[in-house]
Order: structure tokens, then sequence, then C-alpha cells
């Protein structure tokens, strides 16, 4: 292959910064992780805590084996992706830019303009974010009184309808006198809270959305690559362990117990059927699910860019073919390994405990998280262990994921998206001018994903769009790992044969999800 000068290499591999050797041992090698936490906290959150959880809800256990495998499978074209960056110090898009095939005006080949149409989906994907955050927001502490009242009647229909099914799995009478009565005071909050308000919902969630987003407009603005991965690894961390040990606890409760002849059968490669009257489509529910949980299509784009940031293309240095080069390269690999397959472990973990307590508590009483009631519904998944607590413990961790995963893709979009106009040709490709339109776009991105959140106010919906979206374009990139391992790999970093195996392993299954994807949907 042909050595890049330093004058080819992107802008943001920071060739100004001196060389650096690799860490050899364990613990400096976990010391030098960091782009897949941050990744980490883009995935722990609309993939994982919404569309994980509306798989399980609408298909019980029996995708349980789709689920893993979309955590694991695209780890292998997510490293292969990374190679080349760092070996090359160009970013995701530049080299996505020189996969053949047709180009439009000569501003980027068809990659990068499929690219854009993905990343509309993706910004729409934010927009239910920030309206989830504003969901958790407007329940822990509502600003208006209507919003209270809200509040009040919809955790009473909550509770009704989780009382109705502990008596039918008790199998005890569901016309006894408390359950009347509770339905009779249901009725009757329902009935005032319509005739007060006119049957109109509060702009609680709307008021809190907007907080958010302007806040997080001007941190963004502000911060930096530390500030980003702390802040989302603290996130992330925190309620992965509490989800985490509410599966386990729920072992306790005989209602919700996870058996693991479900476990056995929910990974048993099965289809779930269609439920009678019930408009849920978990087929296509899941597919659009395997697209974003895990490294999705946007993940997989948008981590080389933090392992320029983190420095491991600066550190590997320029490649002049000397055996110096060579050994510093196979350090850093090593290391971006370390960092991949460590964040996958992580939410891999977050999304089997999301699916299971999905399957074990939504599925089983018959909720599906959708629209303004979709923080509400997730947070029955906690009342098992929890009780009254439940709201409570679930807000924390819900407005902690759904916020990181906001935070850190309106930092991811804003380089990428950046990066796009320089590509396209737009703006010029100095690192000044690279600088500056990241701080536009990080301060703008945030406030857009806040207009389509008003304008569309289904953040169930939004996320699967992004789902669809990037789960066609998961054969693609699957496309492009294959083009760069054959044709711009260095021979002193080609993989053995195990490692192609499982490579192509990865691109026929991404192929799959992407043409099942295009066939359910169009």
């Amino acid at each position: 292959m042909t050595h890049p000068t330093a004058s080819e290499r992107g802008p943001m591999s920071g060739q100004s910064a001196t060389t650096r050797q690799p860490p050899t041992t364990s613990f400096r090698i976990l010391g030098s992780v960091g782009p897949g936490l941050i990744v980490a906290g883009s995935i722990v959150g609309s993939g994982e805590l919404i569309a994980t959880t509306k798989t399980g809800a609408e298909a019980g256990f029996t995708l349980l084996w789709l689920i893993v495998l979309g955590c694991v499978v695209k780890v292998f074209a997510q490293i292969e992706l990374g190679r080349y960056t760092l070996t090359s110090g160009k970013t995701t898009l530049q080299a996505l830019d020189e996969v053949p095939g047709p180009r439009v005006s000569g501003r980027g080949n068809w990659l990068v303009w499929y690219w854009l149409v993905m990343w509309l989906a993706s910004v729409s994907q934010q927009g239910g974010i920030v309206g989830g955050v504003g969901q958790a927001l407007s329940i822990s502490a509502p600003l208006t009184v209507q919003g209270r009242d809200a509040n009040r009647l919809a955790d009473e229909e909550q509770l009704l309808r989780f009382d109705q099914f502990a008596a039918e799995a008790a199998d005890t009478n569901v016309d006894s006198e408390d359950f009347q009565a509770r339905a009779s005071r249901v009725a009757e909050l329902r009935s005032e809270y319509e005739s007060r308000y006119n049957n109109t919902s509060p702009h609680d969630v709307e008021i809190w959305a907007a907080i958010m987003a302007v806040a997080t407009s001007l941190v963004l603005v502000w911060g930096r690559y530390g500030l980003i991965q702390s802040f989302s690894t603290v996130l992330v961390a925190s309620f992965t362990l509490l989800t985490i040990v509410n599966v386990f606890l729920l072992q306790d409760e005989p209602s919700y117990r996870v058996s693991w002849s479900e476990i056995f059968s929910g990974l048993s490669f099965g289809l779930p059927e269609g439920v009678a009257g019930s408009t849920a489509r978990p087929i296509v529910t899941a597919l659009a699910t395997f697209g974003i949980i895990g490294v999705g299509a946007a993940e997989l784009i948008v981590y080389p860019y933090w392992c320029l940031e983190k420095g491991y293309g600066r550190f590997t240095g320029p490649n002049d073919g000397t055996p110096q080069w060579k050994e510093r390269a196979a350090g850093w690999m090593r290391v971006m390994r370390v960092d991949a397959w460590g964040a996958m472990v992580v939410y891999t973990f977050a999304t089997i405990a999301f699916y299971l307590m999905g399957a074990a508590v939504l599925h089983r009483i018959g909720l599906n998280p959708e629209k303004s009631d979709m923080v509400r519904t997730l947070a029955v998944m906690f009342v098992p262990v929890f009780s009254d607590w439940a709201s409570t413990v679930f807000l924390f961790g819900a407005i902690a994921v759904l916020y990181s995963t906001f935070f850190v893709a309106n930092a991811s979009h804003a380089r990428v998206f950046s990066d796009a106009l320089r590509v396209m040709g737009v703006i010029d490709g100095s690192e000044a001018t690279q600088q500056k339109w990241i701080r536009i776009f990080s301060g703008l991105f945030p406030l857009i994903c806040l207009l389509i959140y008003v304008a569309f106010p289904s953040p169930a919906q939004l996320v699967l769009l992004s789902g669809v979206a990037q789960g066609i374009m998961l054969p693609m990139l699957a496309a492009a790992a294959l083009y760069f391992r054959y044709y711009r790999i260095d021979d002193a970093l080609r993989p053995g044969r195990l490692w192609d195996v499982m490579l192509w392993l990865s691109a026929f299954a991404m192929l799959i999800t992407g043409g099942w994807t295009i066939v359910s949907q169009f």
C-alpha cells in the first residue's frame, strides 16, 4: 500500500504533536482507553433503554439472541475501520470517500451522501432523546400545576394496570371491592382532569427539553475531550450497575422471575409470533433495534473520530515504513482493541439487562413504551423490586443515560458533520476552520434536536426511525471495512485467518440486517 504523507492525513489527527510509544503493561493500556467509553455513553440510552426494552416488551424473550448478536458482531467492523484511521490518520468520512463507487459532482461518493441521509435520521433520534429527558424531568419535577395533575392521573392509571396484572397472575378476582374502588377513583380523576384542562396536555416536557438543550449547547461549545469522556463514563456506569442489580433482584419476585428455560429459549434463534389484535410489529422493532444497539452505524462512523481526538493516530505518526513505525502502530492497535472490546462488555451487559426487564415485566403486563407515556411506562420495570421508590430510582437512571446519549451524540455529530463539509469541499481543510465549525455545530445541533421533538413528540418512533436508517447503512460499512482490510492495510498490521473469518461473518450479519430492514419497511 502507499504511505500517506503528513499533508494527506486528516486535520483532526493533530500532526503538530510528537509520536508516543504505546503502553505495554495491562495497567497502562487500561489507562489509555477512552473512545470506547464515550461511544458507550452514546449507546446506553436510545438503543438500550428505549429500543431494546421496547423489543422485549413486544417480543418477550424470543429475540434475546438477536440482541446479543447485535452487540457483539459489529465490533469486528468497528476495529477494522479504526485500524485504517489509526494507520492513515484519516477520518471515517475521508476513508469512506476512497471506497470505489459513484460520486456526486466531485463532492463525495455514494457512501458519504448516504451518511448524510442517515445523519438526518440520527438527528431525529436525538430529538426523541431530548424528549425522553424532558419526560423524565417533568415526571420527577413538574413545573406547572397541570403537570402535577397529569402526573397524578398517569401514576394512578399505571398502578391500576399493575394491580390488574398482579391479581390475574395470582389468580384472584379483579372484581374485588378494593380493585373496583381504585378503578372508580381513576375514572373520577380522568373526568376531573379532562374537565379542568379541556383534555389538553401540559407543556412541562417541552419546557424541560428546552432547558436541557440550551444547557447542552453551552457546555459543548466550551467542552473538550476530557470532559466528554469523564461525564459520559460516570453517567453510564451508574445506571448500568443499577439496571443489573434490578434484574438480579427480580429473581425474588415469582411473577417476574426470569427462568433459565426462558433465557435458553431466547437464545435459540426463534422468531416471535404475532399477537391477535395487537399493532406491535416485534420483528420490525427488533431489526430497527439491531441497527442502533451496540455499535450502530452512527457509532461505527464516529468511533475513529474519538480515536483521533484521543491521540491514537497522532501517537502512531505518519507511516514512513520504518520498523519503529510498525512497532508503534501494532502497540496502539492493541490499545484500540482493548478499548473497543472492553466497551462492548459494558454495553452488552446493559443491553441484556434492559431486554430482560422489558420481557419479564412490560411484556407480561402488556405495556409498550410509546409516545408521551414512554418514560413512565419504562419506569414500571422497576416497580416489582423498588415499589414506591421505583419512579425515583428509574428517573435518576433515565435522566443519566438519556442525557448522556444526547450529550455525546451531539458532540459526535458536530465533529462528523464539520468533517463532511470538508470532504464535500464546502469548507477548507485547515485545523482552525475545522475547530470553528465544530464549536458552531456543537451549539446548534442540540437546538435543532429540540425543534424536531416539538414538531414530532414521539420519542420511541423517532429513535426507531434512526434505527432503520442505520440498519440500511450497516452493509455499506461492512463493505467498506472489507475494502480497507484487503486493499488499504499495511502488511505489518495484517490480521490472521481467524480475524478474517469473524470479519466476514460480521459483514454477512450486517448485510442480512440491512436487507431485512429494507424488505420489512419498504
